[in-house]
């Protein structure tokens, strides 16, 4: 069953202990990837915000990533490694988990 998911929906799926994994302009890019995935692949994805706690992170800049990954030296070392969303108008981030 298919059931189209608008953004207000999906900020307000992040509940509980998952509230504050990513800002509101951090749900905003998330949302944004999230859709332009589904369209580009044509696959549904399923509205599970703990998965996307799971798999995805936000950081406050690419120094912060720096300083957890070790094999991480530049922006494109981190694109080669995973995806990312840029935040826009921020030096924040949000990565999937490698």
């Amino acid at each position: 069953m298919k059931s189209d998911v608008n953004f207000n929906t999906f900020c307000d799926s992040f509940h509980g202990g998952y509230a504050d994994n990513f800002t509101y302009e951090g749900k905003r890019a998330l949302y944004d990837y999230l859709i332009e995935y589904e369209d580009d692949t044509g696959t549904e994805l399923e509205l599970n915000p703990i998965a996307f706690c799971c798999d995805f992170t936000e950081y406050e800049s690419l120094e912060e990533i720096k300083s957890e990954y070790d094999s991480i030296e530049s922006m494109e070392d981190l694109e080669n490694n995973t995806m990312v969303i840029k935040i826009e108008g921020t030096d924040r981030l949000i990565i999937q988990q490698f």
